[in-house]
């Protein structure tokens, strides 16, 4: 079963991404390309009964917009974002996923 990875540390980079022009989107689509968007509902459905991709993970974006994290156990993975008006669209889609235990924090070097 997935274990979750640190949301503090783990969704930070993923929300900062999103919430700046979305760079993950950038990398993935080709300038021609628009992400695909839909109904939530139907983009989890589909994910779920296409790739087996469950919800591992979630963050809220400082601009509202809800960022979910789904994998699957073969290691396929979607990032995909609803806008607080109920939007959804893929972000970014990929292989390999791997989950990682949270690292501990370090104390600040003064």
């Amino acid at each position: 079963m997935f274990r979750y990875f640190n949301t503090a540390a783990g969704l930070a980079a993923a929300v900062l991404s999103l919430s700046t022009a979305g760079v993950a989107h950038a990398q993935q689509m080709q300038p021609e390309q628009r992400a695909p968007c839909d109904d939530r509902g139907k983009i989890l459905n589909k994910l779920g009964s296409d790739y087996a991709e469950r919800r591992i993970s979630l963050g809220l974006a400082a601009n509202g917009n809800l960022l979910e994290i789904l994998a699957s156990k073969s290691g396929s993975w979607t990032m995909i974002y609803t806008t607080p008006n109920g939007g959804s669209c893929v972000l970014a889609t990929g292989q390999s996923w791997i989950d990682v235990e949270p690292t501990p924090a370090r104390p600040a070097v003064l």
